[in-house]
């Protein structure tokens, strides 16, 4: 008798959406810092335009 073993991968609905906010030290609040975002590419993109949403002033 033989032993199979059946790896699946997750799910992409599984892979969750990382926001990782980074300060730094800089001569204006607005500039200060760095923001990684990742995840699935409609979640990236969906966080985007909730920050843009939230920040219109910022907006270029």
């Amino acid at each position: 008798m033989t032993a199979t073993h059946v790896h699946s991968a997750p799910a992409p609905s599984a892979r969750p959406l990382r926001v990782l906010r980074i300060r730094e030290n800089a001569p204006h609040p607005r500039q200060a810092g760095r923001l990684v975002i990742s995840g699935r590419m409609a979640d990236v993109c969906a966080e985007l335009e909730r920050l843009a949403a939230a920040h219109p002033g910022l907006v270029h």
